[in-house]
């Protein structure tokens, strides 16, 4: 099997990279239009991409990861101000 063959030759895990957009998107989705369900894409991405890159090898766990942080991050925070919202303490 020659090295160009070999999945940490590759470069970057795809999903990994989609993860990171996501995340970009949900951040904006929050932002801009006060909504968190965008965050859920991006956790579910990341969470595949680190499952690819520790059965298959390559690159992108850090992306992974920052996405997962983003897309928790943004979860709790919508979680947050729906409970908020509901109590009254958040006009």
């Amino acid at each position: 099997m020659s090295a160009a063959a070999s999945p940490a030759a590759a470069g970057y895990n795809r999903m990994a990279i989609l993860s990171l957009a996501c995340a970009a998107v949900a951040v904006a989705g929050f932002i801009f239009g006060g909504f968190s369900v965008l965050a859920v894409f991006a956790v579910g991405a990341g969470h595949v991409a680190l499952n690819q890159i520790n059965r298959d090898g390559g690159q992108g766990s850090q992306l992974a990861r920052a996405s997962l942080a983003i897309g928790y991050a943004i979860a709790i925070f919508g979680l947050l101000i729906t409970v908020m919202s509901v109590l009254g303490l958040y006009t």
